[in-house]
């Protein structure tokens, strides 16, 4: 879906929906009452956020994954698989596994460590601890109380905050922002902070990062027609600029979209025209039909903390004190 246009302010729309936005809030809180956390066998740290749509957890869990190995340790991913058909628990495996069977996230993340997506929360981490895992770290799943988290990290986007601060459907948030806060060991704030997020949470410790380009130094001047179906498509368009391609095009899909070759066929025409290139996120080019992964270029990128010591700390809280060996 789409975030819908009301979600960023205030709207007569939004008034209206407040009480559908209220009842929604309640069979949160009561789900959080009534359902008894399962702990899985190894330490879990989960990496969640407050609004629908995308808010920087994928690339965060994959940076967390990515240290974390660095450092020793066997972790393994595990999520839900949203937009796969396989209710799990099963590990991913790339090289048999599509968007259409895992969903594109778990795709991304089975790049940095042993991937596993389940329905099934708790099922999931003690599928990954018996195949060996000694942590597991969660994408997504902040709101879901079935699994006992360890340590939970919150991820907020800096530039869109919390749209108009309401509850779906009246707003983006999954729950009252208050309550989300009040469960987060940290928040991480992903850009600049310009809404005051990081005062949301007084005596919460803030963590900041960025979304940099691994890879792009050779897009300037370029001509590009860039696409992408993601939570904010304007942030992979603007990102495009900064590294200075002339973009004579976008196309912005809603986030998860399943690209038809019609749909490509369509893009391929007017970039030619335009004498341009066809250009796309990692995530979206995950989602892409396999005729098409060699003719569309991809822009990776990587999250990068600006005091990961503090991270490492945070970390520790949940680590063996030693690195495992052999």
């Amino acid at each position: 879906m789409r975030a819908p246009a009301f979600w960023s302010g205030p709207s007569l729309l939004s008034d209206l929906l407040m009480p559908a936005g209220d009842l929604y809030a309640a069979a949160g809180w009561l789900r959080q009452r009534l359902i008894r956390p399962q702990r899985a066998p190894v330490p879990v740290i989960c990496i969640g956020n407050l609004v629908a749509g995308g808010a920087g957890k994928t690339p965060t869990a994959r940076a967390l994954l990515e240290r974390l190995t660095a450092g020793g340790h066997r972790p393994a991913a595990l999520l839900r698989g949203y937009g796969g058909r396989l209710a799990g628990p099963v590990r991913v495996k790339p090289e048999r596994h599509d968007a259409h069977a895992v969903g594109d996230e778990a795709l991304l993340l089975a790049r940095a460590a042993p991937t596993w997506v389940a329905r099934d929360r708790v099922a999931g981490a003690r599928a990954a601890a018996a195949a060996g895992a000694e942590l597991v770290v969660m994408d997504d799943g902040f709101q879901n109380p079935s699994l006992a988290k360890d340590l939970s990290l919150l991820v907020l986007d800096g530039e869109s905050g919390l749209g108009n601060g309401r509850v779906i459907p009246a707003g983006p948030l999954r729950e009252p922002s208050g309550r989300g806060f009040a469960r987060a060991d940290a928040l991480v704030i992903l850009g600049d902070d310009r809404h005051g997020l990081a005062v949301r949470a007084p005596g919460t410790p803030v963590l900041f990062a960025r979304l940099e380009p691994s890879d792009g130094a050779d897009l300037a001047g370029r001509r590009l027609l860039a696409f992408a179906g993601i939570g904010r498509p304007s942030k992979f368009f603007a990102t495009l600029e900064r590294l200075g391609a002339e973009l004579v095009a976008t196309a912005a899909f809603a986030d998860h979209h399943r690209y038809t070759a019609a749909e490509l066929e369509a893009l391929q025409g007017r970039a030619v025209q335009q004498a341009a290139t066809l250009i796309t996120t990692e995530k979206d080019a995950v989602r892409l039909p396999d005729a098409w992964r060699q003719r569309v270029e991809v822009l990776p990128v990587e999250l990068v903390f600006d005091r990961p010591g503090r991270l490492d700390a945070l970390l520790a809280r949940v680590l063996p004190q030693e690195a495992p060996h052999g």
